[in-house]
């Protein structure tokens, strides 16, 4: 965790102060459990309130929550550092589905919504293809780009489904092999690649360059033609053809 930055949300809640620590490893911000729940019922004890609250979801065996929970070092009004129980996202999201407040209100209604739409596309997946084409439409990116970027996201799938008919099975393992086509072409693992950039949560791919897209692109249509041909198996093997994938990419970049 040496790498976390503390961050400070201000503008989450109604604008009130939900203190968060970001851990670069796991990409996944954790907040204040006892900050959220301030906000949402506006107890002048937060401290007391999640103790009965995880005292009352013990007594109804649901205490899968409070066993969630992580101690991180939050800065208090006092300028000092305090161990404080803290969420991540999914966690904070069931918080405020188990605290009874009328301001929790709009929140639950908002995650009922969510999950209507999931329900959706489950019987038409189009639906979430659209929903992603208003998204990147919102962000400014023209059709043509949205098209090549949902292209690479089947390529994408492509490469994973070939790594798994060679012995890839476990989420590290495709993260190893995907650091080394990064490593190989931009001298840089996707983590460091995306600290480079100054993101965190965001897409890497949706903050790339043309060049950039095509060039990581490239490297992964390199390797999945690779390994579909040298048939690697296990996860020694695969990074060696990852690396020969990247390195496709490397001379093309070189030659740009």
């Amino acid at each position: 965790m040496e790498n976390n930055k503390l961050e400070t949300i201000s503008k989450l809640f109604e604008d009130k102060e939900i203190r968060s620590v970001w851990d670069s490893e796991k990409e996944e911000y954790y907040f204040s459990v006892v900050d959220v729940i301030g906000v949402l019922t506006e107890s002048t004890d937060s401290n007391d309130y999640w103790y009965r609250l995880k005292k009352r979801m013990k007594k109804e065996e649901k205490s899968e929550l409070s066993t969630k929970c992580r101690q991180l070092k939050l800065k208090s009004k006092d300028g000092k550092f305090y161990s404080t129980d803290t969420l991540d996202t999914k966690g904070i999201l069931r918080l405020i589905e188990s605290v009874p407040s009328p301001k929790a209100e709009p929140f639950k209604l908002w995650l009922a919504q969510m999950g209507k739409e999931r329900i959706d596309e489950v019987f038409d997946p189009e639906l979430a293809v659209n929903r992603a084409v208003d998204y990147y439409r919102a962000k400014g990116y023209d059709d043509n780009w949205i098209k090549a970027r949902l292209t690479g996201v089947v390529d994408r799938r492509k490469l994973t489904d070939v790594w798994k008919e060679n012995g890839i099975t476990k989420d590290y393992e495709y993260g190893i092999l995907t650091n080394e086509i990064y490593q190989e072409w931009s001298g840089m693992k996707a983590s460091q690649y995306k600290e480079y950039k100054g993101l965190r949560k965001e897409s890497l791919r949706d903050n790339m360059t043309d060049i950039e897209v095509a060039l990581t692109d490239l490297g992964e249509i390199a390797t999945r033609e690779l390994a579909k041909e040298h048939k690697p198996y296990g996860l020694k093997e695969n990074r060696k053809v990852a690396k020969m994938g990247g390195h496709a990419a490397k001379v093309a970049r070189d030659d740009i």
